[in-house]
């Protein structure tokens, strides 16, 4: 286990400022996009603790296909349903809109995992990607994808010239305790499948995953989690701070301090990874595009901290 202050308790560096002035009013216009058009975000079904940087700052995580998981995995604070209802034919359209409404140079798209569907989803995500595309074609995109439920030849489909500069889908935790953390269905060797298999088809995009720290992991669980995401090819990692959403869920184990997440970011790096997001508040799509550029050689983001 990690370095461990009180788990009972948030230590001080999770203080979160709140928007004003400016910032509230953009918090606000970035309120009505998303409910005008709508849509659902992952900022709001998981309880992320920066939906009010990131909503001050016009951008937001859009979590398509609906707002329940046909999966229940122990961390996440998503509604978890076994038959949702057919996701939303007007939501390609509806995202392009409040994506140019917005005025986004980059977005992140979620999603839930539909394995009620045959092809996973994959087919409606590439419709939201291929809209947002055809209306706005300056507009970086950046999916995070489900595991498909391991459907190859749906990741095939979903890939295929897809207008995306990132393709992300996470680990969440080290091999472990993924029996522990995550759904029966969403094994560890399947979503190193699904990274490794989209790096093969599409080595001109990057691929990223993320891991949550404080779940009771060592610090040997981790650096083999990185070296079996290297092995895979992954690109981009961040690496975050389990909080539980409520009552019911995983307790949080440890809260690493914020020199131990820059220490594994060093040995990340190290290892390959062409650039990581590490910090106790940082989320998988957190500044996503800061990454981006990180990875490409063009820091512009002063506030988080990317090693490159």
């Amino acid at each position: 286990m990690l370095a461990n202050d009180r788990p009972d308790r948030l230590p001080e560096w999770f203080r979160v400022t709140l928007p004003s002035g400016d910032d509230m009013e953009r918090y606000k216009s970035t309120t009505a996009s998303v409910k005008g058009n709508q849509l659902h975000t992952v900022c709001e079904e998981a309880h992320c603790p920066n939906i009010h940087d990131c909503w001050s700052r016009g951008t937001a995580t859009f979590m398509i296909a609906g707002k329940a998981c046909t999966r229940g995995c122990r961390f996440c604070a998503v509604d978890t349903i076994r038959n949702p209802p057919p996701p939303d034919q007007d939501e390609p359209e509806n995202l392009a809109d409040a994506i140019e409404s917005m005025g986004l140079t980059y977005a992140v798209i979620t999603v839930v995992n539909r394995d009620d569907m045959q092809d996973g989803g994959a087919s409606h995500y590439r419709q939201c990607l291929d809209a947002v595309h055809q209306r706005l074609p300056g507009v970086g995109l950046e999916l995070l994808c489900s595991d498909l439920s391991g459907n190859l030849k749906a990741l095939k489909s979903l890939l295929d010239n897809a207008p995306l500069q990132v393709f992300a889908h996470n680990v969440e935790t080290v091999r472990r305790l993924t029996p522990r953390v995550r759904d029966p269905r969403a094994t560890f060797e399947q979503s190193i499948l699904i990274l490794q298999k989209a790096k093969e088809l599409r080595p001109d995009i990057m691929t990223k995953s993320s891991i949550m720290l404080g779940l009771g992991e060592t610090e040997d669980d981790i650096i083999e989690t990185f070296s079996e995401l290297r092995n895979a090819k992954v690109d981009l990692l961040t690496l975050g701070q389990y909080l539980a959403p409520g009552p019911g869920y995983l307790p949080v184990v440890s809260f690493p301090k914020p020199e131990s997440f820059d220490n594994l970011a060093n040995i990340a790096k190290e290892m390959g990874f062409r650039a990581i997001a590490s910090g106790p508040m940082v989320r998988s799509s957190y500044r996503a595009e800061s990454l981006v550029a990180a990875a490409n050689g063009q820091i512009f983001d002063s506030e988080l901290k990317v090693v490159a």
